[in-house]
């Protein structure tokens, strides 16, 4: 358990206390930026026989053919050995994939190393995904990312915002938001506390900690902030939109296989090959996460040939009109994220609600149980070989 620093900013690891580690895929075919192509993937391996199968399904120490393993939680997906698998690949579902880059994932246990049951069972559209990213040295991008959709990015833990479906049960310290009403004198909802974190988070030498405030009009103005932050990481509703001359457009038709990205500075231009982009504002060619450009990653996860004769290399032939659709909202989102930089900077970071006072208030530490994962089952989970799970 992290050290708390008593006179200090309280750690996130106390203030959001359950928290899960990331997935672990095991193999890269299962995910990919499009839907038709893990059908295509899936086709070809339950096509394929004996050797040829086991090769084309990348065994590991978690997972082979012969793995029993059950359903995930809410899916679908069939229960029988890889080894005797056939008929249609599972429906996909859209997960975070790397930072911003929303791809798609066969949503199959027996292809997953380590798929964190446990997130599944809380992934629902009131649900609110908090993840860590990887500190990097002199980095301005951010250091928490929250998102509908279930995330399968590594290295940073994942702190779902509630510890049940359906929004109930908050995964906030117990105590945390009535001693928050007590001194601001209003109770915060939890979606509150969540933008309050993301508006506010620092690094810390035992973690990620977030100052907290009395003072109701600073409270007010950070989660202003930070709802900002969330509705444009989360994106879903209304599309987000750079105002009026500042849209990017596309200037130049982007070929049907672009293999380099470029971006000229002077020009605001984002090249891919001949195709062009314009506007593209600088911040948003070099916000990056964990010290990777977000941009280039995305546009990597897109181009990648993957290995001659493994599933990986079964990609769309040429560039679908919905990735440009996707990219021209990413240089939106990212180039209004880095617009509010300043004024995540202009916030103060010295607490006035310190862990020190939220021991004395009762509020921390957390009990032992707040860390575990709720008991959330309400209908049986099939397992293995079609058998109900026992849990």
């Amino acid at each position: 358990m992290p050290r708390v620093t008593h006179d200090d900013a309280p750690l996130l690891a106390d203030l959001m206390p359950w928290s899960v580690a990331p997935p672990r895929l095991g193999r890269g075919w299962p995910t990919a930026p499009d839907a038709a192509s893990l059908k295509a993937r899936w086709d070809a391996l339950v096509k394929a026989d004996g050797p040829d199968r086991e090769a084309l399904f990348e065994p590991t120490r978690s997972r082979t053919l012969h793995s029993a393993v059950g359903q995930l939680p809410g899916q679908s997906s069939g229960t029988e050995k890889l080894v005797r698998a056939f008929g249609p690949c599972p429906e996909p579902v859209r997960v975070l994939h790397a930072p911003f880059d929303e791809q798609w994932l066969i949503p199959d246990h027996r292809l997953i190393d380590a798929a964190r049951p446990e997130l599944w069972r809380v992934a629902d559209t009131h649900q609110i995904f908090a993840v860590e990213t990887a500190a990097a040295p002199d980095s301005t991008g951010p250091l928490l990312l929250a998102m509908s959709l279930l995330p399968v990015l590594r290295p940073g833990r994942i702190r779902p915002l509630y510890r049940r479906p359906g929004g109930q049960e908050p995964n906030l310290a117990p105590g945390l938001l009535k001693h928050l009403a007590s001194r601001l004198g209003h109770s915060p909802a939890p979606v509150d506390v969540l933008a309050w974190m993301l508006a506010t988070v620092r690094p810390g030498p035992d973690g990620l900690t977030v100052p907290l405030t009395e003072n109701a009009e600073l409270w007010a103005e950070g989660v202003e902030l930070g709802r900002r932050m969330l509705w444009l990481m989360r994106r879903d509703g209304e599309r987000p939109k750079l105002p009026g001359g500042r849209r990017p457009y596309v200037r130049a038709p982007l070929p049907s296989r672009p293999q380099a990205l470029r971006y000229d500075r002077d020009e605001e231009t984002l090249h891919l090959d001949e195709g062009r982009i314009s506007p593209v504002p600088p911040e948003a060619w070099d916000f990056e996460v964990g010290g990777v450009r977000v941009l280039e990653q995305w546009f990597t996860a897109r181009t990648a040939q993957g290995t001659p004769g493994s599933l990986t290399a079964i990609r769309p032939a040429t560039w679908p009109q919905a990735w440009t659709s996707e990219l021209l909202e990413l240089i939106t989102v990212l180039a209004l994220l880095a617009e509010l930089r300043p004024r995540r900077a202009e916030l103060p970071v010295s607490p006035t609600i310190t862990a020190a006072e939220l021991h004395k208030a009762g509020a921390l530490p957390v009990p032992d149980a707040a860390r575990r994962p709720a008991s959330v089952l309400d209908h049986h989970e099939e397992g293995p070989e079609g058998q109900f799970a026992l849990l």
